[in-house]
């Protein structure tokens, strides 16, 4: 697309990875649609974009009628959509799995999985209908979505079935030239990093502190992925803390 504006859009782009990725962006040449529940949040966001256009909207991604009314807007001001990174996400408390409450279990399956089919699903809409056709969606997996840590059962399971959309949108995007994959981030320091940072609970029993990295270095990564060709797709990458327990967990 020489000469043409790349539209990014970015869900829970307040804090964390989603705005490290969303400035990575900005600073890549991207017009950077901002999405995610606090609007506040978003806004501060939008003002650390100040190389391109941020546009804050916020959305319940968990809302059918939330995440239509943010392609609506992304439609009506843009007229396309260039990249979805689907990055908004949450956890429940560690606990054992037999003391989870259901509606912990819900809450993370209704954002982590719900939303991001919601949001892909406004984006295939959008991305096939646009001239020219196509675009690139990037999922926000997770460590999680290979290995488990002790006591998260609804945030493996729900990273896990991110995993499934992701190759299921891959296969369905093809005729279409939307590519999907998808990024498993290892212990990017955020707010979600702070109990690694001071200690969290090993397979062993043990508790012990985790190393953690820069989340900038997640938005260049995620900056690599959306840059390449639409013929071209990096299916699964991951991008971790050296020296975090991966390899030996489980």
């Amino acid at each position: 697309m020489p000469n043409q504006q790349k539209i990014a859009l970015v869900t829970g782009a307040g804090s964390g990875i989603g705005r490290a990725v969303a400035i990575a962006l900005d600073q890549d040449g991207w017009s950077v649609v901002l999405a995610g529940r606090k609007e506040d949040k978003l806004i501060e966001t939008a003002a650390l974009c100040t190389y391109n256009r941020a546009l804050p909207l916020a959305t319940d991604i968990t809302h059918s009628e939330s995440v239509s009314e943010l392609f609506r807007q992304i439609r009506k001001t843009f007229g396309r959509l260039d990249l979805l990174f689907n990055n908004a996400g949450t956890n429940a408390k560690i606990m054992p799995l037999e003391d989870l409450p259901l509606e912990a279990w819900k809450q993370v399956f209704d954002t982590n999985v719900t939303g991001a089919f919601l949001c892909t699903q406004e984006a295939f809409k959008l991305m096939k209908s646009q001239d020219p056709m196509g675009g690139r969606i990037i999922n926000n997996g997770s460590i999680s979505a290979h290995v488990p840590r002790p006591f998260a059962a609804p945030y493996t399971a729900s990273k896990h079935a991110v995993t499934g959309l992701t190759k299921a949108t891959s296969l369905e995007g093809r005729p279409f030239h939307i590519t999907c994959g998808q990024i498993d981030i290892g212990n990017a320091s955020s707010a979600m990093t702070q109990k690694i940072e001071t200690g969290t609970p090993q397979a062993d029993g043990s508790l012990k502190v985790e190393p953690t990295m820069s989340v900038e270095d997640v938005g260049r990564t995620v900056v690599f992925m959306a840059n390449l060709p639409i013929d071209t797709n990096v299916p699964f990458i991951t991008v971790m803390a050296n020296g975090m327990p991966y390899m030996g967990r489980g």
